[in-house]
């Protein structure tokens, strides 16, 4: 099929998109459904130039379906690369809600809080001097805080939101905080407690070691939504006990992409369901399924 008489067919396929018969409109929109990412200039035009209500609706809708396959497809990519890139995967997840997302916007963020931070830093410094300059560059320069007020808010799960409005909850503030500290190879890492977020201050060896040894490199933990707090493997037991748990080797260990993406997800899913926006959590719903497999 030529260039000339595709366009035909799509606009002849979206002139259909009132079609009051259901089932011969689901045909229509598999067959718009199937032109992929091409078609969507052509449904965006529709939907600014149509007045009609269930039109726009239908143009919305086939939109967002086209935009999801790209995200799948990329977070399949993602999951059959091995989890590599922490920062890739938020932002393929940003795109649920943010579909047009400007990804080089993301790293100038990051690039710039970093490029902070390493004015400020030097190799002399003990691991808990590190922090402490980092910490004053992260909440007091840029002015990072919890999202109290919101905490439950879908943004909070979207690190373009988070690093825009620089408020967030505690595990999107958390991967702000480990993303910049380990570009700057300062090594922290995530850990995965139950009802909290929080991070590790990894002494020699890293996320190579063996998972039984990372917990005997820990120097100190680290809390992000609290304005980067040290505290140490006592204060955690504290902590989760007091939440009713017992001690779990995995609650002190660093943990993997994946668990940080898995823990992302939940969250997104949870926000997305109190709001009533079944559509959106759905799509999350898709997500997870892949990334368990």
């Amino acid at each position: 099929m030529g260039e000339e008489e595709k366009i035909r067919e799509i606009l002849a396929l979206i002139r259909l998109l009132d079609e009051p018969d259901r089932d011969v409109f689901l045909q229509v929109s598999d067959k718009i459904h199937s032109y992929g990412a091409e078609v969507v200039p052509f449904l965006d035009h529709e939907w600014e130039s149509n007045p009609d209500v269930l039109v726009q609706q239908r143009a919305e809708s086939l939109i967002q379906r086209i935009q999801f396959d790209s995200v799948k497809a990329d977070f399949g990519s993602w999951i059959r690369g091995g989890y590599r890139g922490l920062l890739e995967a938020c932002l393929i997840i940003a795109r649920i809600q943010y579909p047009s997302l400007q990804e080089e916007e993301v790293h100038q963020h990051i690039a710039k809080i970093r490029k902070d931070v390493w004015l400020e830093i030097n190799e002399n410094l003990t691991a808990l001097e590190q922090i402490k300059v980092f910490n004053h560059v992260f909440y007091e320069t840029h002015g990072f805080t919890g999202n109290t007020e919101f905490i439950h808010s879908p943004d909070n799960s979207f690190i373009n939101k988070v690093l825009e409005t620089h408020k967030g909850n505690p595990l999107s503030i958390g991967i702000v905080y480990l993303l910049v500290a380990q570009s700057l190879d300062i090594p922290v890492f995530g850990v995965n407690l139950p009802e909290h977020f929080i991070l590790a201050y990894l002494g020699n060896g890293g996320m190579d070691d063996p998972p039984d040894t990372r917990h005997s490199r820990v120097l100190f933990y680290i809390n992000a939504f609290g304005r980067g707090a040290v505290f140490s493997r006592q204060e955690v037991v504290a902590f989760i006990e007091r939440l009713g748990h017992k001690p779990n080797p995995s609650y002190f260990e660093p943990c993997r992409n994946e668990v940080i993406v898995g823990r992302l997800l939940n969250n997104l899913f949870n926000a997305f369901f109190k709001e009533g926006a079944s559509q959106q959590a759905a799509r999350v719903e898709q997500l997870r399924q892949m990334l368990n497999g």
